[in-house]
């Protein structure tokens, strides 16, 4: 009876042995799966790194590319409001000797008030004119601000962002040539004044009222200096509003590959 109490015993002893061999077979299956998923994701992880790495080199090119092309368009522009300074300048110089001719006019008369009334009315719708280059200015700002809210929106919406802004800047450029070609308009006008000055040499009555209308136009020639300077430094704060556009548009680029980085990684993980 001994003897079968041990068998029995030994029996039990090896069958729970190999219940724990069986889970010790499963636990080294259960490790090496483990361990090959977690050779897997380190393979992606590094294959990850790598093109990381060969999209921030090749973002650093673009960068570089972007940086001379606006280098570029700032030195254009600067050379544009240089020369439209030196025109202004010489219009002033004009003025100016407009003054002295007229101030050397001792016995000088008119009836030509109406050509006179006519020259203000054209004078003031230059004015006008200019004044609707400064809207054209301002509503080119404004689409710009409009510009920036949508570079937020996604991806897919750059290429049309980058003909709308490539469109804004030819426009700009066409008020430029308006604007200068509102400048040679006045030069002829004031060319015309200086031939009816002229005219005005035969003349010998009104002389005193003469000289008030000079007065007057000198005051509407400074007025259109002032509105040239507002005009300039409106132009000022679009190029500053441009490059601060460009920075954002860098930075959301950045944020944009990262984002893609990572849904892609998200998505693999997933997989």
């Amino acid at each position: 009876s001994t003897v079968e109490k041990q068998r029995q015993e030994i029996q039990l002893l090896t069958a729970e042995l190999e219940d724990r061999d069986k889970e010790l077979d499963d636990m080294v299956a259960a490790h090496q799966t483990q361990l090959l998923a977690w050779e897997s994701d380190r393979q992606k992880i590094l294959t990850l790194a790598e093109r990381c790495d060969l999209l921030n080199n090749e973002l650093k090119k673009r960068n570089e590319i972007i940086k001379s092309l606006t280098q570029q368009k700032l030195k254009e522009m600067s050379q544009k409001v240089t020369d439209a300074i030196l025109r202004c300048q010489t219009l002033e110089e004009k003025n100016q000797s407009l003054q002295c001719s007229v101030l050397e006019l001792s016995a000088k008369a008119g009836q030509l008030q109406a050509r006179e009334q006519e020259l203000l009315t054209m004078l003031k719708l230059k004015d006008e004119v200019i004044l609707e280059t400064t809207d054209h200015i301002t509503e080119f700002t404004s689409k710009f601000r409009k510009l920036e809210s949508a570079l937020c929106a996604s991806k897919a919406e750059e290429f049309n962002l980058s003909k709308e802004r490539q469109d804004l800047k030819l426009r700009l450029k066409e008020l430029i040539l308006e604007r200068n070609k509102l400048k040679d308009d006045l030069c002829e006008k004031m060319k015309e004044n200086s031939k009816q000055q002229e005219e005005i040499l035969h003349l010998k009555r009104e002389n005193v009222c003469l000289r008030n209308e000079l007065a007057l136009s000198v005051e509407k020639a400074k007025r259109k200096d002032q509105l040239l300077q507002l005009a300039k430094s409106k132009q000022a704060r679009t190029y500053t509003e441009l490059s601060n556009l460009r920075q954002i548009y860098i930075k959301q680029q950045h944020d944009l590959q990262f984002l893609h980085v990572n849904l892609e990684s998200s998505q693999e993980l997933r997989q």
